[in-house]
């Protein structure tokens, strides 16, 4: 298939986003509704409301303004502010209801415009007309969003004569009533709707609110703009000014001009009120035509940015151009999203939903700002700077006006916005792009270490095994790699340390890398490195010693004692050099032919305490034993079988006493005990056997030991000795 330039038609500042913005902010509300907002709160009252929803609004344009100027945002608007800074799962989360919800608002759009159009034609077919509307919107958004934004200039012109209209009548003395103080002050009587039995400041806030809402029409058209960082602040700012100025001086013109009864019984009051109703009519219509337009126009763009990030199935379709750039794919599942939700006919019920997720998504900008902001990145630099309070006003105000329009369908909201999330965050999504996601885990990661630096009491409850585990035989770490994956999971971490001399040939490296993926596929974290080196002792030891002033260290180190290696020379000084430096150490010697046989049973020797049986928070070199047990048993499904061997037949009970007082301070359910009576040696040879024994070591472990347990138990081994950070007990 030949792929061909596509060449797409770019939008300036006023074209792209001041007149979509002002158009839909000054929609039907303010026709039809503004009249009754100010019957009930009067003149004052009104002006409170505006200012408090332009506000909420004015905060979240600032925030989008700072964000766009700091990102190269591409289509879809908000989607790509959320993603670009917190990932495709949480853009997506709000991307599709937003999405969907546009697609309901052009109903409710085409649906206000029939209203107003049988208004004037009570006789024509209310679905003919919503159907020819929709005809009209969809052929216009389909051909090109060029000639979108040529039919709203003509409906702007439409509406600045409507405007001329009320101007014309003011002129003419209209704003003359008999009882000014009752609508400066008002008395919240209500709505013909609830026989006038009352209303509240909130409620009537509830429903001028969504007049406010649309800032975000100019910056759906984010990917068709010549240059978005400087028009879409620039044209929203604007276009929720001039509309500001407007609300409040057409609130005043009513205030003037009608009284209480009128304002409150008469939802076309400015029709009747104004020099010219037919241009009211006209204006009403051109508002809600244009409203659908730039909803049906940006909605299309929304799921044309999904479908590039391959966020929705069949996204290969959904991102599908023409040939002059259109999303023209994008624009016919829009299409048929719209005509199916007007087949309901009446979607009062859902109609809340869109508001809120408008403001779910005003919330959500402001959020990314104070992430921004507070994470004190160098590649946060926006051009449009603004104070650190703006996007903490935009986001409290955002979801206070959520619960006041409507709680129970708020909570709904964010529900269905976490659902979305939670469906995405397991699709394993590439994002194209990075995020400030990592800059986030970072600070957090600082922010922990920082305020637990040198707090020694919490690493005993913190404790997790993070373990250090040298390499220079990559199949020998391969042979006990679900060992190590059943220590240290699932919130442990393995960190690969290879120790090599330098070599230009060599591949450790890759093999490394290539096993670490490997254990983090399988749920536990894990890094790596290599020490050219040609000696591996003291490569690993000057690993140990450089990692001590890092917080993030490893605590124990992993030794698997191989044929290959030599003892005396090479284990034992590593051995020592850990113990000095306080850090665990496992020596591992895997039986040759047992390997780690069923794993359902797990010996862990207990030295004889000789008379001194009391448990203290220090109960000697057993906590790390203690700790590896329990974690390899919860791996495994495997009981652990405590045994201590003691040479004073008169110290039985105080032993039996001290295994079971050990077992329930340290919490250690369904957990086998004996107590043996005699020489060590001959008691491990006939001891009971197991699928894995570990004893405890110290510092002159010597190799003849080492291997005579692992003859005697005829079973793999584990030799474990403590840092002294660890407790079982914790």
């Amino acid at each position: 298939m030949e792929t061909q330039e596509v060449k797409l038609k770019k939008f300036g500042t006023f074209g792209g986003v001041f007149t979509p913005t002002l158009l839909t902010i000054l929609g039907v509300i303010m026709y039809l509704r503004l009249g009754w907002v100010v019957g009930n709160a009067g003149l004052l009252g009104t002006w409170l409301i505006i200012l408090f929803s332009f506000g909420i609004t004015l905060c979240t344009a600032l925030s989008m303004s700072a964000i766009t100027t700091n990102i190269r945002i591409g289509a879809g608007g908000a989607y790509a502010i959320v993603s670009q800074a917190l990932g495709l799962e949480v853009g997506g989360s709000l991307g599709i209801p937003r999405y969907v919800s546009q697609g309901l608002a052009v109903t409710m759009y085409i649906f206000g415009f029939r209203e107003g159009w049988l208004g004037i034609f009570p006789a024509h077919n209310p679905f003919l007309v919503d159907v020819l509307v929709f005809g009209m919107l969809f052929g216009i958004a389909y051909v090109s969003a060029n000639l979108a934004i040529k039919t709203q200039y003509i409906i702007m012109g439409v509406i600045i004569l409507s405007f001329i209209s009320i101007v014309w009548a003011a002129y003419g003395g209209s704003m003359v009533v008999s009882n000014e103080e009752a609508l400066r002050f008002g008395t919240f009587k209500g709505s013909a709707e609830n026989a006038f039995s009352g209303s509240d400041f909130w409620m009537v806030f509830a429903v001028f609110f969504p007049a406010a809402t649309g800032i975000m029409a100019g910056a759906n058209m984010s990917g068709e703009l010549k240059e978005p960082k400087k028009s879409i602040p620039v044209g929203t700012l604007w276009a929720i000014g001039v509309s500001f100025m407007i609300y409040m001086g057409l609130a005043y013109w009513l205030a003037r001009s009608a009284n209480e009864a009128e304002l409150l019984g008469d939802y076309y009051i400015i029709v009747d009120k104004a020099a010219s109703g037919p241009l009211i009519i006209a204006g009403i219509l051109g508002a809600t035509f244009s409203s659908a337009l730039a909803s049906i126009v940006g909605s299309s763009r929304i799921l044309f940015a999904m479908g590039e990030h391959k966020v929705l199935p069949y996204s290969k379709f959904l991102s599908g151009q023409s040939a002059n750039g259109q999303p023209r794919n994008a624009m016919i599942i829009t299409g048929l999203l719209i005509f199916a939700t007007m087949l309901l006919r009446n979607i009062n019920a859902v109609a809340p939903l869109v508001t809120l997720f408008f403001l779910i998504t005003y919330a959500m900008i402001n959020i990314v700002v104070i992430i921004e902001q507070n994470l004190g990145l160098i590649s946060y630099r926006p051009v449009f700077k603004i104070p650190r309070w703006v996007p903490w006003v935009g986001l409290i105000s955002s979801v206070f006006a959520m619960f006041i329009i409507n709680p129970t369908v708020s909570l709904l909201s964010v529900m269905i916005v976490f659902a979305v999330y939670w469906y995405l965050s397991r699709q394993n999504l590439e994002t194209p792009f990075e995020d400030v996601r990592s800059g986030l885990f970072v600070s957090f990661a600082e922010w922990a270490a920082k305020h637990t630096w040198g707090m020694k009491k919490m690493q005993q409850r913190a404790w997790k095994p993070n373990l250090m585990v040298p390499v220079r035989d990559i199949n020998g770490v391969k042979g006990i790699f679900e060992f190590l994956r059943n220590i240290a999971k699932p919130k442990g971490s393995i960190k690969l340390l290879g120790i090599e001399p330098f070599s230009e040939k060599s591949t450790l490296s890759l093999k490394l890398e290539q096993l670490s993926e490997s254990f983090r596929t399988k749920g536990v974290f894990s890094s790596w490195t290599v020490i050219h080196t040609e000696e591996f002792t003291k490569g690993i030891n000057y690993a140990s010693q450089a990692l001590q002033g890092a917080f993030f260290k490893p605590n124990v180190v992993f030794l698997n004692l191989q044929e290959h290696d030599d003892y005396e020379k090479e284990v034992r000084p590593i051995i020592r050099e850990s113990i000095r430096l306080e850090i665990g150490v496992l020596l591992y010697v895997a039986h040759p032919t047992a390997l780690l046989g069923e794993r359902n049973i797990i010996n862990v020797w207990i030295s004889d305490r000789q008379k001194n049986w009391s448990i203290g928070w220090d109960i000697g070199n057993l906590d790390l034993s203690l700790l590896i047990a329990y974690k390899l048993k919860t791996n495994w499904n495997a009981r652990i079988r405590l045994i201590t061997v003691i040479s004073d037949p008169g110290e039985e009970a105080n032993a039996r006493n001290f295994l079971e007082s050990l077992i329930n301070l340290a919490r250690l359910p369904s957990t086998l005990t004996e107590v043996r009576i005699g020489k060590f040696r001959e008691i491990v040879e006939d001891g009971p056997s197991a699928d894995l024994n570990i004893f405890g070591m110290e510092e002159n472990l010597s190799f003849h030991f080492v291997k005579e347990m692992v003859f005697k138990t005829n079973s793999s081994c584990l030799f474990v000795k403590d840092s002294g950070h660890e407790s079982i007990l914790a």
